[in-house]
């Protein structure tokens, strides 16, 4: 089974979600803005995903552009900055018990197949 983090109101995660329902493919949906992820969580997508914490962030927030546009951060600093504000996390994720893929466009989810 392969999870998802989704958030409803972007369309590009339900266009993920959408395109894994048309497969038949069945999803675990972890909400995570009503949810937040633990730092195990984050930590465990990170290493599945094998990127930077960095590529996680979703640069187009306001409040990335007000608060951390510019900024050296640590991976610890923004594994942090992602706990803390979560709606900067990027999406969606996908996730199957090895690999994770951030599914823009929601065929990248087939290599997790």
């Amino acid at each position: 089974m392969l999870r998802i983090y989704h958030n409803p109101r972007c369309r590009r995660s339900r266009e993920a979600l959408n395109y894994l329902q048309r497969k038949r493919i069945p999803v675990d949906i972890r909400y995570y803005l009503k949810k937040p992820l633990t730092e195990q969580e984050l930590r465990t997508l990170i290493k599945k995903l094998q990127v930077p914490p960095q590529a996680l962030v979703r640069t187009q927030e306001p409040y990335f552009k007000k608060h951390l546009k510019g900024k050296t951060l640590s991976d610890d600093e923004w594994i942090g900055v992602l706990l803390e504000h979560p709606r900067l996390l990027v999406r969606p994720i996908v996730e199957s018990a090895d690999k994770a893929v951030i599914a823009i466009p929601p065929e990248k989810i087939d290599t997790l197949l």
